[in-house]
């Protein structure tokens, strides 16, 4: 539920996309969140690629999570059981405090579209330094629920009752 009382507060993201053979030509889900993130009134700080590499993805999350002025790091692909598929073994290590209803709620949410197929999604997300990190699936259709459904609420100061806002470090 949204309070019209509390005023809209933009909120400063990165999109990285997880793929040894997308570019950002050809990435259809970094481009789907960059669009969602400024419709929503968002700040994309950055759009990247990078390879299915673990100490590659972990440590460009943690140069953004170290960095004062990224609030939001969305990251795209790499989540499911393939054998490069290591971005939630990159992101774990570096989180502070996982949340763990989010995955449970985007694999919920997600049969609903996809069926018991769902359970193979292992998206997660977490705070590390004040610092929202969400490990998403790589297609455009996961990435659209995962904003659509749970994001862009979560993501808005004005959701009652809670919100990630809150929790974020102020801009730096």
């Amino acid at each position: 539920m949204d309070d019209d009382r509390v005023a809209f507060i933009p909120l400063d993201m990165v999109v990285f996309t997880v793929s040894d053979s997308r570019t950002l030509e050809t990435d259809r889900s970094g481009a789907l969140l960059a669009e969602r993130v400024v419709a929503a009134g968002h700040r994309l700080a950055t759009r990247e690629i990078g390879r299915d590499d673990l100490y590659e993805v972990r440590a460009r999350v943690a140069a953004w999570i170290a960095d004062p002025a990224i609030q939001v790091v969305l990251v795209t692909g790499g989540t499911g059981f393939a054998g490069r598929d290591i971005t939630p073994e990159a992101v774990r290590p570096l989180l502070d405090r996982e949340v763990p209803g989010f995955g449970e709620l985007f694999r919920s949410l997600s049969r609903q579209e996809i069926g018991v197929s769902a359970i193979q999604s292992r998206a997660v997300a977490g705070l590390a330094n004040a610092t929202l990190v969400c490990c998403l699936p790589g297609s455009p259709g996961a990435c659209a629920l995962a904003w659509d459904a749970i994001l862009r609420e979560q993501l808005d100061a004005r959701n009652r009752p809670c919100n990630f806002v809150s929790v974020l470090r102020p801009r730096g």
